[in-house]
């Protein structure tokens, strides 16, 4: 039994070199593919360096790190049990473990357990307000699967579960969920929106076809502008958030940088050009970098 690499896949040869079994679970895992766990881990890098985190924190840091590798393996994990019929008609995801027949459903579940338990680890590290935090995102991760079938905005959802490590980080290191939290996962939530309707242009096709919901089905011709909304809702949630930490001009220009990336994401997306959308959408671990250097300013000089 063969499987083959994902067109998207980052790591082909490393990945590649695994045993046909091992290669299944890693890329159910999306091993192959970081950019997701990158894209999971910034919001809480973000709120840990705006609280002011940063530079006492960095265990944490490292914490949330390997908590956003595990647990969004597992979310994939899930998803692509929940997905496999739907997977087995798309011709990006049709090569993925299990509608393949590499990986069966019962082996996906137990490997499911495995990076949960990895998470759990990172769980008891936490403070108990943060605990409860990080124990709340599971219900809103296991209902995701099911949004791209009842609503055009998947991707809102997906925002929410996304940025869910902002309000970890911020209730670990400031120990209350306060407003300027609300307003960077506002922002977090807008971003992931604009990254993954930018995502969804791939498929476009396929999810037409089968009849799955996407916000880049539902933008149409005005993919471009819609994007390039929700960015422009992401600075200035960030803007708000960093203005009711430290009101100072100076302190707002932080993010000159980040929304200028976003800017050239916009200006340069080409919606029928799907190796150019993925390229933008991978573009978006730097942006948040980016981000996450805009927050230890403004925190560390609390």
């Amino acid at each position: 039994m063969t499987i083959e690499i994902v067109p998207d896949s980052e790591h082909k040869g490393l990945v590649g070199r695994l045993p046909p079994r091992l290669r299944g679970l890693a890329l159910l895992a999306r091993f192959d593919r970081p950019i997701g766990w990158w894209l999971l881990f910034w919001p809480g890098v973000w709120a840990i360096a705006l609280a002011g985190g940063l530079p006492d924190r960095w265990p944490l840091v490292l914490w949330f790190l390997l908590g956003s590798i595990a647990m969004r393996g597992a979310g994939c994990v899930f998803n692509d049990i929940v997905d496999r019929d739907l997977d087995a008609q798309v011709a990006r995801t049709r090569a993925r473990p299990i509608p393949s027949g590499l990986v069966s459903v019962r082996l996906a579940a137990v490997w499911l357990v495995a990076l949960c338990l990895i998470g759990l680890v990172v769980l008891v590290q936490l403070r108990p307000l943060a605990a409860i935090v990080a124990v709340a995102s599971l219900a809103p991760v296991a209902a995701y699967p099911f949004m791209k079938r009842i609503t055009w905005w998947p991707q809102a959802w997906l925002g929410m579960v996304f940025s869910w490590a902002a309000l970890v980080g911020w209730a670990e290191v400031a120990g209350a969920l306060s407003a300027p939290l609300w307003l960077l996962y506002a922002g977090s939530i807008a971003w992931v929106i604009g990254y993954d309707t930018i995502y969804a242009l791939q498929d476009r096709e396929d999810d037409a076809l089968i009849g799955v919901r996407s916000s880049a089905l539902r933008m149409g011709a005005h993919v471009k502008p819609g994007v390039g909304a929700f960015y422009l809702v992401a600075v200035l949630c960030w803007a708000g958030a960093i203005w009711l930490v430290r009101p100072d001009v100076l302190a707002v220009a932080a993010l000159v940088p980040v929304a200028l990336h976003l800017g050239w994401q916009v200006m340069t997306l080409k919606p029928d050009d799907g190796a150019g959308a993925l390229y933008r959408f991978r573009s978006n671990r730097f942006a948040g970098l980016l981000m996450a250097l805009a927050c230890a300013v403004v925190g560390s000089s609390l």
